[in-house]
């Protein structure tokens, strides 16, 4: 009823303007007023056009937009409805004209009458439009509350223009964008919306105290994490708040689903260029498919299926051990993407009969296997649980995709893998050794997936640096010279899935993650974010390393090399020769003494496979 009513407002307002500007047509062609010879032709003009226009600009849709919002889009839109108008009424004049000209002489529409009515139509109506937009764009309540925050916008361009817009849509309750900060010269001095460029990065200091500015928003998406870090480090001694715009790609991929500005997170250090996924390629082996995710309830298995359930799935199978953590991403998904059949199954992968009961009851098509126990220090102190979980699960869960012709299946592997000095990462190179020996002899497409620390992940250092700030501190690092490769868990699910549609089997696909980062500077990042300054307000106290640890991580071994493929962030480690005898003895042994075996016991078999594993921890880890 409301819509109807504004519609029938609109079409009264636009019929007076229609025949406005007919008259207006003819009085402006004819100066000393409309002779009497052309009344009859202006009548039929008033009369034929306002039903004419009217039907026409309902026909374009310009009585169900929001014209507060209108843009050159909306201009364009009422240059060919009043272009489409004008051409009819002019035709339904001149062929009125002829057909009743045995019984009224015959006065055509002059010409520049017509062109004069093209153009007042246009002023009119698009004005008539455009005068809410004028009116958006220029009010400026100063009495609105919270209004006296003073907000410097870093970044001119189209990010700048999207905060500035956000700001003026919320009615200026989040602060009043005084100025943008560019560090392009031709743009100084300029104006954006109205609102001035007041200088470069290098100028924030100064424009921060002579202004009064309260809150500074980066809206540089494509910046890199250095530029990022050095505008934090300049607005923090200023004292101001600081916000950041993410990249549009955030905000298309609904990883962004409230509001584009928020506050500066330790993942924008890090300056990543957006993945890129070749939509059609994925949907082309997922779309229809029963895919099975192992983990599904942990950090990045629960990505993968949020990014798997974009491409319409026939079923997806959630399949984990924490019976809470499995809950909870099934109703995220169900809420989200409430047209998938959706299964979830409690079990360890441990439990070969279980796992295999699964595989033969759903015979998924694709596989994606994230379940592993993966913390370093903690697998130092049960190195049986890890050999069970890591090689002995993962062998279970490719014997059984195998058993049923699993297309493909994509085991999720970690830099530890390369050169292992951990338990945890000898068996993660274990498992990448297994599903490559199983390649060779079936039908599925077993390819594995390598790539660094995730941050946000439940490994990941972040929610432990957090938890200490919020406690005073100290923070705790390692070691000084401690360095990781990062990357966020959206980026490495996105990509793991993509590896998968470009898997040929038995290939071992390396993420491209980019500059390695030091531990130490992550946690003075973190601090500063929080509002500190580290070693003043926060200290930061070295540990030394942990049981398998190593300083630096590594994505290859001197013989794997790498080829690239037609992703410009994945990579291919050439294959190693596998001796399949000695994986076969391995497991063996696990599965028939598993958590009997000693700490010894476990390297000395982790060792049959990778001769050059060492672990020079194992006593202190005895003698913990």
């Amino acid at each position: 009823m409301l819509f109807r009513k504004r519609t029938l407002i609109l079409m009264l307002i636009d019929a007076m303007l229609i025949n406005l500007a007919a008259f207006g047509s003819f009085y402006l062609r004819f100066e000393e007023g409309i002779p009497l010879d052309y009344y009859q032709t202006y009548y039929q003009t008033a009369i034929g056009g306002t039903i004419l226009y009217l039907a026409v600009f309902y026909v374009f849709g310009l009585y169900n937009r929001l014209w507060q919002y209108a843009s050159t889009g909306e201009l364009l839109s009422i240059i060919y409805a009043v272009s489409v108008g004008t051409g009819g009424t002019v035709a339904a004049v001149y062929f009125y004209g002829l057909s009743n000209a045995a019984n009224l002489p015959y006065i055509r529409m002059p010409h520049t009458a017509a062109i004069i009515l093209w153009l007042a139509m246009v002023f009119l109506i698009g004005g008539s439009r455009f005068i809410w937009r004028i009116l958006q764009e220029n009010t400026y309540d100063r009495h609105v509350p919270g209004s006296q925050k003073q907000v410097l916008i870093v970044g001119a361009g189209d990010a700048g223009v999207l905060a500035a817009r956000e700001l003026k849509n919320r009615n200026y309750r989040d602060g009043r964008p005084v100025g943008f900060i560019d560090d392009n010269h031709s743009k100084q001095n300029l104006h954006l919306l109205g609102i001035p460029v007041l200088g470069t990065r290098k100028d924030i200091a100064r424009i921060v105290k002579g202004h009064n500015i309260n809150e500074v928003i980066i809206a540089m998406p494509s910046a890199s994490g250095e530029s990022v870090r050095e505008i934090v480090q300049i607005c923090e001694k200023s004292g101001v708040q600081l916000k950041i715009m993410p990249g549009v790609y955030d905000i298309i991929s609904g990883d962004i689903n409230v509001t584009p500005i928020r506050e500066v997170q330790v993942e924008d250090l890090l300056g990543r260029d957006p993945v890129s996924v070749d939509l059609e390629e994925v949907a082309g082996y997922v779309a229809g498919e029963t895919v099975l995710v192992t983990g599904a309830g942990g950090s990045i298995g629960s990505e993968i299926c949020r990014q798997i359930a974009r491409f319409n799935p026939g079923k997806l199978v959630l399949l984990g051990h924490g019976e809470n953590s499995i809950f909870d991403i099934e109703q995220e998904l169900r809420g989200e993407h409430p047209g998938i059949d959706y299964i979830t199954e409690i079990l360890d992968i441990k439990d070969r009969e279980k796992v295999f009961l699964i595989f033969n009851r759903y015979k998924p098509g694709v596989v994606f296997h994230a379940a592993a126990h993966k913390h370093v220090p903690l697998m130092e102190r049960n190195p049986e649980e890890a050999l069970k979980n890591n090689v002995v699960g993962t062998q279970n869960l490719a014997e059984a995709a195998d058993e049923v012709k699993v297309k493909t299946f994509v085991a999720i592997s970690t830099d530890k893998a390369v050169n292992p000095t951990s338990v945890m990462g000898a068996t993660k190179r274990t498992a990448e050794m297994l599903i490559q020996s199983l390649d060779l002899r079936s039908q599925t497409k077993f390819v594995a997936v390598r790539f660094g620390n995730v941050l946000g992940s439940r490994g990941s250092v972040i929610p432990t640096f957090k938890r200490q700030i919020a406690q005073g501190g100290p923070v705790t690092v390692t070691h000084p010279d401690m360095v990781r490769y990062f990357m966020t868990i959206p980026e490495a699910s996105q990509l793991v899935i993509q590896a998968g549609a470009m898997g040929n089997g038995g290939e071992i696909f390396i993420l491209d993650m980019g500059k390695p980062v030091k531990i130490v500077d992550l946690a003075k990042d973190l601090i500063r974010l929080s509002g500190f300054e580290p070693d003043v307000d926060i200290k930061i106290q070295f540990t030394g390393i942990r049981p398998g640890e190593k300083l630096f991580e590594e994505l290859l071994t001197a013989e794997e090399g790498v080829t690239s493929t037609k992703h410009s962030r994945i990579f291919v480690a050439k294959p190693n020769g596998i001796d399949v005898k000695l994986l076969e003895e391995l497991t063996h042994v696990v599965r028939e003494r598993g958590s009997f075996l000693t700490r010894d016991e476990v390297i000395e078999l982790l060792q049959t496979v990778i001769p050059a594993f060492r672990t020079k921890t194992a006593k202190a880890v005895v003698n913990q």
